[in-house]
């Protein structure tokens, strides 16, 4: 009887679980609270993008509205002054696309080899050492990185290309210091998609025979593609929208060239120019501003769509 006893003792004793309706009662209010947080966040968001879109189509209705103003003459014109009447976006857009595409041929090169960088060959403690300070850059105001290439970077390519061919406000040194105030943005997303990339990648490369360097460009780098490409669209999207550095470093006069040692007006510089100034409103030059607006928001929509759509066709799924 004893024994009987002791061995019903030494059975595990069976634990009640609380049943779904009781779990469902003792929910945290915290949980709760989180849940409408977030779902409150996620509205503004969308309400706010709404907004923005709303208010640039109501202004940009009355800028083409006015008499002379057409769609097709704002996007194909070649002048724009708007003393005359003549809104020929063109000279904006073309000196916007060339600071742009100076500044990616920075940033990328740069971006992209740092990261590698980073991610294949620096030691742990090394990368955590350099990193942030390479995300310091990103910090610096944009009005520094403005005076700086005004004052620093112009200097040094008059030195280079001679003083009577390039001039003191040029694209080139505000696409080359945009390039620099990109170059973390770039460098911080490529080498967290390098990273992530999981490590029997790299212990089978190397173990077939490869180097580190064949290992890094043939193996880690295709399969952090979709990452990278993310990061560079991103940087073009910030290189698109960047109004500082273009506005004191660029110059504050529309002017279709294709010549980066040139002084051009960029969408965003033209903006912050006009915005700043004494204009009445529902003039053309007011409105004017907004219709520029709407047309940087759709190139970056678009810029943002095109990257989710290669982020989806090249992404990797390791398990």
């Amino acid at each position: 009887m004893q024994k009987s006893l002791a061995m019903q003792n030494s059975l595990p004793k069976k634990v009640e679980t609380p049943s779904h309706d009781l779990l469902k009662k003792n929910r945290h209010l915290s949980e709760v609270v989180i849940k409408g947080f977030l779902t409150f966040a996620g509205l503004v968001s969308i309400l706010t993008t709404l907004g923005i879109v709303y208010e640039l189509g109501k202004e940009s209705l009355l800028f083409f509205n006015l008499p002379g103003i057409t769609l097709g003459g704002f996007l194909t014109g070649t002048t724009w002054q708007p003393s005359v009447g003549k809104f020929g976006v063109l000279p904006l857009v073309t000196s916007t696309l060339i600071t742009s595409l100076v500044a990616m041929s920075v940033a990328i090169p740069l971006g992209l080899g740092a990261a590698i960088y980073l991610s294949e060959y620096a030691a742990e403690k090394t990368r955590k050492v350099l990193k942030p300070i390479l995300e310091i850059l990103a910090g610096i105001p944009t009005v520094v990185y403005g005076y700086f290439a005004l004052t620093f970077m112009t200097p040094i390519l008059r030195g280079i290309f001679g003083q009577d061919n390039v001039e003191i406000y040029n694209m080139l040194s505000a696409g080359l210091v945009m390039g620099v105030m990109i170059l973390p943005l770039i460098s911080s997303m490529s080498e967290d998609a390098l990273h992530a990339v999981p490590r029997s990648l790299r212990d089978a490369a190397l173990g077939l025979g490869a180097t580190k360097f064949e290992t890094s460009i043939q193996i880690i780098l295709p399969a952090a593609l979709s990452g990278i490409i993310s990061a560079v669209i991103l940087g073009i999207s910030r290189a698109v929208g960047e109004t500082m550095i273009v506005a004191i470093a660029a110059g504050s006069g529309p002017n279709f060239t294709f010549n980066p040692l040139k002084a051009a007006e960029t969408m965003t510089g033209y903006i912050a120019r006009i915005s700043g100034g004494d204009l009445g409103y529902d003039t053309a030059d007011y409105n004017s501003i907004f219709a520029i607006g709407l047309l940087l928001f759709l190139v970056t929509l678009v810029l943002n769509m095109v990257s989710r759509k290669i982020s989806r066709k090249y992404r990797e799924v390791y398990e």
